[in-house]
């Protein structure tokens, strides 16, 4: 039997979030459309943790297209210009999964976004080369689309899965010269909603198929899903670990627990990487 599990009633949804994301909110639990916010994340976290805490079931969503004070990895800012990005939140509920396996859940979200972003491409043109990059990054050709955060919430037991996507962002509206967006890599009218959609339903699968293995990666198939959309492994990189050191090497696994595998030095030894910034390198 699954673990990740609704409980208590979902709550209503009003009918502009029926209308604004009508895809979305047939697959989402609760999904609660705000028309602007500082983050999405710290809007589900304090939903979640107040009083009516039972009624935002596993896979709730809190879903903008204008948030205004988005938060990455290491505290970056994300900032988007209004209505060309799409912010969203989904609880996944986690009990009975131990704390060995949490690091999966940036990596087994952004395996469900860039399921999802490849099928918002049109087949067959520039942009269709679609990657996660270890840990929480969403790649369009080498660049920048989406990116994932995950937060932990003790009490009740689960994680808020933070995502944000350049869907119409224009070349001048890009944060960096490594970023792009779903309509400049070739979708001409994307569409949120189904990409939302598409998100949910991978990321419900995914989740659940984790959860029922009680956090195996290996056994749950999570594992070969994620090594499978990694476009980090086989890949020289440059590694920015906490603490300002470096390692330089080649990625070449991710393990059990969701770290990734850099092999380096004139003897081939390999080193586990739980957190850092990632550098594709092109020599």
């Amino acid at each position: 039997m699954p673990l990740l599990v609704p409980f208590g009633p979902p709550g209503p949804r009003s009918y502009a979030e029926r209308m604004e994301f009508p895809r979305s909110s047939a697959v989402s639990a609760r999904l609660e459309h705000v028309p602007f916010t500082g983050s999405t994340n710290d809007d589900l976290v304090r939903r979640v943790s107040g009083a009516d805490a039972s009624t935002w079931p596993h896979l709730s969503v809190v879903v903008t297209r204008d948030q205004r004070a988005g938060r990455g990895r290491a505290g970056r800012v994300w900032t988007a210009p209004a209505g060309s990005s799409l912010a969203a939140s989904v609880l996944l509920r986690i009990d009975g999964i131990p704390q060995g396996s949490w690091g999966w859940f940036p990596l087994l979200a952004g395996t469900a976004m860039a399921r999802a972003v490849r099928a918002a491409l049109p087949a067959g043109v520039a942009g269709s080369d679609v990657t996660l990059k270890w840990p929480n990054d969403v790649l369009i050709d080498g660049r920048k689309v989406c990116g994932i955060l995950c937060e932990l919430l003790a009490s009740p037991s689960a994680v808020v899965v933070g995502s944000g996507v350049n869907v119409t962002l224009t070349a001048d509206d890009l944060p960096t010269d490594t970023s792009t967006s779903l309509l400049l890599a070739g979708a001409e009218a994307p569409d949120a909603d189904a990409l939302l959609a598409d998100y949910l339903a991978e990321l419900d699968t995914l989740a659940t198929a984790f959860a029922s293995a009680r956090g195996d990666a290996v056994v749950s198939g999570v594992r070969d899903a994620v090594v499978a959309e990694c476009g980090t492994l086989g890949r020289r990189v440059r590694v920015e670990l906490p603490g300002g050191n470096e390692l330089r090497g080649t990625a070449v696994d991710i393990d059990e627990v969701g770290r990734v595998r850099i092999r380096s030095g004139p003897d081939g030894r390999t080193t586990a990487v739980a957190a850092g910034d990632v550098t594709h390198l092109r020599y």
